[in-house]
């Protein structure tokens, strides 16, 4: 493998683990009454920008963001690791060529809100009026069994503790702290997918009111349920373990 690609990979990743991480601690903090509010990703990108150098830092978390789609899209046509061509391995490469579309539009967004100076990030509901109730029904189920396949995903993961698979040495500086935070990172990552993936069920399935339910939704889900404050915080201090999981695997992952 190129030795552009891998420094393409490595700073694709470290704008990733950088988004969950900002995004546990403000959740966390949220948790804990501590200021701090419910951050899913495209609200960490409001929060950097009303940082000092807020535009410097959201230009260059897009690169960063761009990168890391770069780096899925090469792992999906190319198969750089070489996961294979039977089924499971297609599946896995179709799930990098969703991630790589989902971490460019995040970059789009955090582009547009330096070059136009903020707002909101979305123009409306207009989605179900130019594609249809029925359609978006079918999608939002699609959408919904997805989330629920990668919230089984992410359970798997975290239960076999396979993860440590990734990193190019087993006796690194931080080898302990990588395991513990992605071991804890990924159940808690589960845990909001699979509420996510019910929103979108729920939705497509019987509410009939197709609204896009995100991370921050999940959240308020988790807040308002019994224990609600401890199950929050325990998620978010997951997901910001997930973020130190992955800052850490962007100078140590294994390519080869």
């Amino acid at each position: 493998m190129k030795d552009s690609t891998k420094k393409i990979s490595k700073f694709g990743l470290f704008a990733k683990g950088s988004i969950y991480l900002i995004s546990g601690i403000l959740t966390l903090l949220s948790a804990l009454n501590m200021g701090g509010s419910k951050s899913g990703k495209f609200k960490v990108l409001d929060f950097l920008e009303k940082q000092p150098l807020g535009n410097v830092i959201l230009i260059v978390l897009a690169l960063g963001l761009i990168s890391y789609s770069v780096w899925r899209f090469i792992q999906c046509f190319s198969d750089p690791e070489n996961e294979g061509s039977d089924t499971k391995a297609k599946l896995k490469r179709t799930g990098f060529g969703v991630s790589g579309l989902i971490y460019l539009a995040l970059a789009g967004l955090a582009i547009k809100k330096v070059v136009a100076g903020g707002g909101s990030s979305s123009g409306g509901q207009n989605y179900v009026d130019t594609f249809g109730p029925t359609v978006i029904t079918i999608v939002f189920i699609i959408i919904g069994v997805a989330l629920a396949v990668k919230a089984i995903f992410h359970f798997k993961k975290a239960y076999q503790k396979k993860f440590m698979d990734e990193y190019s040495i087993a006796d690194l500086k931080y080898h302990k702290l990588a395991k513990n935070a992605g071991y804890f990172g990924y159940y808690a990552r589960a845990v909001v997918s699979g509420i996510i993936a019910f929103f979108f069920l729920k939705a497509g399935l019987y509410s009939g009111q197709n609204e896009i339910k995100g991370t921050q939704d999940a959240f308020s889900f988790l807040q308002d349920s019994s224990y609600g404050d401890i199950l929050l915080g325990l998620v978010a201090a997951g997901l910001a373990c997930y973020g130190i999981f992955v800052v850490l695997l962007s100078k140590h992952k294994k390519f080869d």
